[in-house]
């Protein structure tokens, strides 16, 4: 029996996910920062809830041992835990700004590097990695959060290569606009009122989120495509979840630079 460690599983794409993979037989680790979160999950069948902050190492460590001694060997990490920082960069402390950074990007790498071991000792394991459609597309104001997400994209190319001679795969999930709780807890905005000169691409970007966001995937579709990247025999890197994520890729890499930001420009005015 098959076991797959999920962290950010309290809610949205992380527990469908968990949810997905415990319906298929297999041992689940839902790891979260406030393990009362996850009481309906623990209920379940082959399902344990663990403490997993991504920057605090002790919980890392302790929630894979948990997860080791419980079940054995880990087959599957789900680096799923993150959260968006929108706004302009003036309007970000440097506390703010590295959050955002040890969240989405060092306490992903912490949490990969911790698994490895296990990994590399069963010569075999697969680690999905949750980034973005603005891992490769930016839109305003997301200075910070498409930073994280282009590093994730670039950090889990390069350990494809140095991974794939291990019998550990790497796989990238891009999700579109999914129905979560990203514009609640998991957002951050920031705005000052005394930086009105941001305030006509505050209120654009409100206008362009509007219409990108009118019909968001349910979390689900995202479960599935990690299902599906995890079983997926070829050798692959990057999933895309979702009809939008399909669609804005498409658009991203069929157009210049020129072309594609004049297509987000003209959503933002019209």
């Amino acid at each position: 029996m098959k076991t797959i460690l999920i962290t950010g599983a309290s809610s949205g794409i992380g527990k469908a996910t968990a949810l997905r993979f415990q319906s298929e037989g297999w041992n689940v680790v839902a790891t979260m920062r406030d393990p009362s979160a996850g009481r309906d999950l623990e209920q379940l069948d082959r399902v344990t809830v663990s403490r997993l902050d991504v920057t605090d190492a002790s919980t890392i460590d302790a929630a894979i041992a948990t997860a080791v001694d419980r079940f054995g060997p880990i087959d599957v990490l789900l680096n799923n835990a993150g959260y968006g920082a929108y706004g302009p960069l003036e309007a970000f402390s440097t506390e703010r700004i590295r959050r955002q950074f040890d969240t989405n990007v060092i306490g992903l790498l912490a949490v990969t590097k911790a698994v490895l071991p296990h990994m590399r000792a069963n010569r075999s394991g697969t680690i999905v990695n949750i980034s973005s459609i603005g891992g490769q597309i930016t839109f305003p104001l997301g200075t910070l959060y498409h930073g994280t997400k282009f590093a994730v994209e670039g950090l889990s190319e390069a350990l494809h290569y140095e991974l794939e001679p291990l019998g550990i795969r790497v796989r990238l999930v891009e999700p579109g606009m999914i129905k979560t709780d990203f514009g609640g807890r998991s957002f951050d905005f920031a705005m000052d009122e005394r930086l009105s000169d941001y305030a006509p691409t505050v209120e654009a970007m409100g206008r362009l989120f509007g219409k990108l966001a009118s019909d968001p995937s349910p979390p689900e579709v995202v479960a599935e495509v990690v299902w599906a990247a995890v079983n997926d025999a070829e050798d692959r890197l990057r999933y895309r979840a979702g009809a939008d994520a399909q669609r804005l890729l498409d658009d991203r890499k069929a157009q210049d630079d020129a072309a594609f930001i004049g297509s987000l420009k003209a959503l933002m005015t019209g």
